[in-house]
């Protein structure tokens, strides 16, 4: 007997719910193995390294994912995309208990669970689309933020605490307890049958020609590119704060779980109260001024102060502006492409899009760990070390974190510069009066006619 399906905002209050369950599963085990990783090699390259395992196959695989996404049932992919999750904690899992876990191995899984991670995005996001009318899409964004935001609050405390009293072994057995309760919710959501713009069922075209739809699409809409074009610069930069701060609060605490833990959770809480404000506001009434203010608030009072602090709490509080500022940031990019992008093929360009904007933040982990390490660090050892050292050690400081501090205060910086570019160009500044919301007569560049629409 199949169960009864909800739609609506019921549906997606129960879709978001079995994936925040799971996110805090997932955050815990990300948490643990920061702490083991980094303890196993002191170095901030490891922490690159298992970042970039886990980006890079997503990137690559993102056009595919998109194509198939709006072939098949989205609830499959999205329920594949968690039982692959609940494999790849399972095997760390063994390996941990056999006492035979390497760093190597995050990399094989982290590499594994980005493969899946390609999917499960555009498929959730064209699924939401399809399931509550287009005026939620600001506050369904703001709260699909708190799945981020709710883990970054709990999960450090709760996986220090469970680290010191059961060990990392009960925290992967919680992760995948929580993967499996978000895979049984899935069944119990509405997938609705989706259309083309004119009403009627949507043509397939060649699988190839699929692949490249995303892009052509994106190429035809000049404001959607340029806002593309803004996000992939700021994904260089955001790669390395996600790196630097954790590593930055380790080095200057002496690898102290509960400070990190402290420094991430009142980064939770910003995100939280971003993603609160975000879900109950929807935004502003133009979200790409909701994307300007907000990466220039992170960049010039979030990044700077974090690089500036000395301590943890001064860590703590540009850490919360933000990630106070992220979900409102993304919430109102998100609702412009929603709101531009017809859901049926959605999958398709999400993916692009979503290649596109953050094809430079694998580069920024790979150089992010280096420079910190080779370059950064020995330039900031002492005063003395490096014209740097003299110039901004006032700022940053000198010796352990100081280098990393550094790269933080430069990637402020460089946010808010990203701000102002897309404040210049007008393509991007008028993205939502220019561009029609789903307008079904605008075609991909060299894309057939007939084809301009067609999915699944």
């Amino acid at each position: 007997m199949r169960p009864r399906q909800l739609g609506g905002m019921q549906g997606f209050f129960l879709l978001w719910s079995g994936q925040l369950i799971s996110a805090l599963g997932t955050s815990l085990t990300s948490f643990a193995i920061t702490i083991w990783a980094f303890q196993e090699t002191g170095q901030a390259t490891t922490l690159a390294l298992v970042g970039l395992f886990s980006f890079g196959p997503s990137i690559l695989v993102g056009p595919l994912a998109g194509a198939l996404v709006d072939r098949w049932n989205r609830r499959l992919v999205t329920g594949i995309s968690d039982v692959a999750a609940v494999i790849s904690t399972v095997v760390l899992l063994i390996l941990h208990t056999s006492g035979t876990l390497e760093v190597w191995h995050l990399f094989v899984l982290g590499a594994w669970s980005g493969i899946f991670g390609a999917f499960q995005w555009p498929a959730t996001s064209a699924w939401i689309s399809t399931l509550v009318p287009k005026e939620q899409y600001g506050r369904t964004s703001g709260m699909m933020s708190l799945i981020e935001a709710v883990p970054m609050i709990a999960a450090p405390f709760l996986a220090a605490l469970i680290l010191s009293v059961a060990g990392l072994g009960t925290v992967l057995v919680i992760d995948i307890v929580t993967c499996v309760l978000a895979v049984a919710s899935l069944a119990f959501v509405l997938v609705p049958k989706r259309a083309a713009a004119n009403g009627r069922v949507p043509a397939r075209r060649s699988f190839t020609n699929e692949l490249a739809f995303g892009f052509r699409y994106i190429a035809a809409r000049r404001g959607l590119l340029g806002l593309m074009m803004m996000f992939a610069a700021v994904n260089l930069v955001s790669g390395m704060y996600g790196i630097m701060s954790s590593a930055t609060v380790l080095s200057r605490t002496g690898n102290d779980a509960v400070a990190l833990g402290s420094v991430q959770s009142l980064a939770g809480v910003g995100a939280l109260v971003g993603g609160v404000l975000m879900g109950v506001w929807g935004g502003p009434k133009v979200k790409v001024y909701g994307i300007f203010s907000c990466l220039i608030a992170a960049g010039l009072f979030g990044s700077t102060l974090f690089a500036a602090a000395r301590g943890v709490p001064m860590m703590m509080a540009g850490a919360f502006v933000y990630l106070f500022c992220m979900p409102i940031l993304n919430g109102s990019s998100q609702a412009i492409w929603q709101r531009k992008v017809a859901p049926e093929v959605q999958g398709k360009v999400f993916a692009a899009r979503r290649m596109l904007a953050q094809v430079f933040h694998p580069v920024s982990l790979l150089v992010a760990g280096p420079l910190a390490d080779k370059v950064m660090e020995p330039a900031f050892s002492s005063p003395d070390a490096s014209w740097l050292a003299g110039a901004f050690g006032s700022i940053v400081g000198t010796g352990p974190g100081a280098g990393m501090a550094f790269i933080l205060l430069v990637s402020g910086f460089l946010l808010a510069g990203a701000a102002f570019v897309g404040i210049l160009n007008p393509n991007v500044r008028n993205v939502e009066t220019e561009l029609a919301d789903h307008d079904p007569n605008i075609r991909p560049l060299t894309s057939p006619p007939e084809a301009a629409f067609a999915t699944q």
